[in-house]
């Protein structure tokens, strides 16, 4: 056991992730409801030694954090982005990178959200890579990523099919009020 994983079984937590080790794919990681989010998923994907980036406002970005979110993977997104323009910047990447697992929520944020945002599909497409879906489950201290998801290239039936694995999820958010599909 690494560090990471010590951290995790310190205070309590299991790492079930048995989804197929990929050298790209996007990390769908739902219900986003809290700041521990970030720190218990990163926590279980180190604890495999993988590494996984991430999208963060440009505005955490300022030193030293920045050094910091950067060499944990982060990925500064300018907050006056045109979305189109942030999806094909990430699909280069992808295409210029040997390894990139891309972790996202696909709320965008940690209040409840009754849509859903689409570029983590729109990557998946365009990077031809799997969605690799994950739960961080606070009810039984478990992360886990057990299933993955083939995109078909129509937006809302593989919306809808995401939706529909994450439907009963709400119970094991940090805070399930604040989750919706």
């Amino acid at each position: 056991m690494n560090l990471w994983g010590g951290i995790l079984k310190l205070f309590g937590w299991k790492v079930d992730i048995t989804a197929p080790r990929r050298d790209k794919c996007v990390i769908c990681v739902a219900p986003h409801t809290s700041n521990w989010d970030f720190i218990i998923g990163l926590l279980a994907y180190k604890s495999l030694g993988r590494k996984a980036n991430f999208l963060m406002k440009d505005f955490w970005f300022f030193f030293p954090l920045g050094f910091l979110l950067k060499s944990l993977g982060g990925i500064p997104v300018p907050r006056k982005s045109r979305a189109s323009k942030l999806t094909d910047t990430i699909i280069k990447k992808y295409k210029n990178s040997d390894y990139l697992n891309l972790a996202v929520t696909p709320e965008g944020t940690r209040s409840r959200q009754e849509k859903w945002k689409t570029g983590f599909m729109y990557i998946a497409y365009g990077a031809k890579v799997p969605v690799q879906l994950g739960i961080i489950d606070y009810k039984n201290k478990r992360v886990v990523i057990e299933k993955e998801y083939h995109p078909v290239g129509n937006i809302k039936t593989d919306i809808d099919a995401i939706k529909q694995y994450y439907a009963d999820a709400a119970p094991l958010a940090r805070y399930p009020e604040k989750f919706s599909v």
